[in-house]
């Protein structure tokens, strides 16, 4: 008599099984879902040009020409530019500002930006904590100038 094979041979499966990866996925949709109305997000609040168009108090301005002139004044009406040498410009904006006066660059839009932190690094070395760049109030946000 011949034997059977009652057995079958077992075929071998080429699947991943992806349902514990799934139920992975689950459980963190839920962890995040629930945990994202937690968090609050950082309010920043933004200076737009047309707030910072008005100064409270008559600031001293440094203008940083082209060519890299730099001139100094009070901005008030009537007051003049003195061209000053960039050596002495600490020495003339601290005689021209107090503590709580404000002190703005004024820099070509030619000027390398290199140069304005220069400046500015200057400054804050120096002790002069209320520092800004001074913007154009001619162009409205999102347009550029024509350039010559």
């Amino acid at each position: 008599m011949a034997i059977r094979q009652t057995r079958r041979a077992r075929r071998l499966k080429n699947d991943m099984n992806v349902v514990p990866y799934i139920d992975v996925m689950l459980v963190l949709l839920v962890i995040f879902m629930v945990t994202a109305p937690m968090i609050t997000p950082g309010l920043i609040s933004l200076p737009t040009v047309g707030q910072a168009a008005e100064v409270p108090v008559k600031p001293v301005e440094v203008q940083i020409a082209k060519n890299g002139d730099i001139s100094v004044r009070v901005r008030e009406p009537g007051s003049e530019f003195q061209q000053i040498s960039p050596d002495s410009l600490v020495s003339a904006v601290q005689s021209r500002a107090s503590a709580d006066t404000p002190v703005v660059i004024a820099a070509d839009g030619h000027v390398p930006y290199e140069t304005v932190m220069k400046i500015m690094d200057q400054l804050r070395i120096a002790g002069i904590s209320r520092l800004g760049l001074l913007v154009d109030q001619g162009t409205t946000p999102g347009t550029v100038k024509n350039q010559p």
